[in-house]
């Protein structure tokens, strides 16, 4: 409600008459406001499609002359959920590093539609070419900073019967909290290391989180060979918090394919 009264806002306060876009950013409750711009852009396509309305052709009607009340607009939970994900080129360029910084990368997006946020995210994942594994091992390294959040994200992928493997800080910080993982060396500290367990195919699913210039640069080869052999990689909490959403979803029931149409509602 406070993102639709701030947009309002502000396209009464632009006196903008079709389309525009507002990237918020949302941190403890508060709303930011990055950037708004009076004109479409890509994501207007993905909503149209996550809400079955036109947002395009009833934004050019509008251009032309009609009022935006002569349109009845859907409100509230549309009851699914939409989730679009970014697809990077990171395969086709050898030796490129897939650590994400504010420039952007991508070229292209895929949407996972579904009633319930894992299977959609899951679905999100498939479609940008990322197959999260339903069994096996998953490495664990991660920044000071996150060891608190990836507990429950590791007593997760426990339930759901995966193996732990972690690097001596992070499986510390496991340990104190009762869960167990198996120990393995970080690349700087010798072999046998992570990345040899995960050229031998001894890795399934990868969390890393890192900061600070050097500390990016020790784990290049851990990125890597993630990209180069297909593992899923996921670099801060958040994200590995919705991939154990989406494995425990699948592992609960199957994907299914269903046609757009019958998330949606109404017809324009």
């Amino acid at each position: 409600e406070e993102v639709r009264r701030q947009t309002r806002m502000l396209a009464e306060g632009l006196h903008v008459v079709g389309l525009m876009n507002v990237q918020f950013a949302v941190k403890d409750g508060e709303v930011f406001i990055l950037e708004v711009n009076p004109r479409a852009s890509r994501t207007v396509p993905f909503v149209a499609k996550a809400t079955g309305v036109p947002i395009a052709k009833i934004a050019s009607r509008m251009m032309a002359g009609e009022k935006l009340s002569a349109f009845t607009l859907p409100a509230g939970d549309p009851g699914h959920i939409a989730i679009k994900e970014a697809v990077f080129p990171f395969a086709r360029f050898p030796g490129t590093d897939i650590i994400l910084g504010p420039e952007m990368k991508s070229t292209g997006e895929v949407m996972g539609i579904d009633r319930s946020f894992g299977l959609a995210f899951a679905k999100s994942q498939l479609a940008a070419g990322v197959v999260l594994p339903s069994s096996g091992t998953v490495f664990v390294s991660v920044k000071d900073a996150d060891k608190t959040a990836i507990v429950d994200i590791a007593r997760g992928l426990r339930d759901l019967g995966f193996t732990i493997l972690a690097t001596v800080g992070t499986a510390d910080a496991l340990k104190t909290a009762g869960i167990p993982a198996n120990r393995v060396k970080k690349v700087l500290e010798g072999r046998p290391h992570v990345v040899d367990n995960m050229l031998s195919g001894h890795v399934d699913l990868v969390v890393n989180t890192t900061e600070g210039a050097q500390a990016i640069r020790d784990s290049f080869s851990l990125r890597h060979t993630a990209l180069t052999h297909n593992i899923p990689y996921y670099t801060t909490v958040e994200g590995a918090r919705a991939a154990v959403r989406a494995i425990e979803a699948t592992l609960a029931g199957h994907l299914e394919v269903t046609p757009l149409q019958t998330y949606l509602v109404g017809s324009f």
